[in-house]
């Protein structure tokens, strides 16, 4: 019985003895990756100038939306000759 509690309370602690990782970037890629999108956040580098779509630009994006609602995603993927010819080995 006494193991079952001392077993119980190994299990219990040993959430408290994992370490996080420590806040901020890792490396300097990750820094410079933050920066840009505090800079999209935060509108830093934004442009003064507002940009407005024309009535034909909305027109074509909406058609293109419609468009691309035409085709159905089929249920299952098959191998019926889509992916012939995309390189992998059979």
């Amino acid at each position: 019985m006494k193991f079952h509690y001392l077993a119980s309370l190994t299990l219990l602690a040993l959430p408290l003895s994992v370490q996080a990782i420590e806040p901020g970037p890792s490396s300097k890629a990750q820094q410079e990756t933050e920066n840009w999108l505090g800079l999209q956040v935060h509108g830093q580098a934004a442009s003064p100038t507002v940009q407005r779509a024309t009535l034909a630009e909305r027109e074509l994006a909406l058609q293109r939306l419609l468009e691309s609602k035409k085709f159905a995603i089929p249920e299952k993927f098959g191998e019926d000759g889509a992916s012939a010819g995309s390189g992998g080995s059979k």
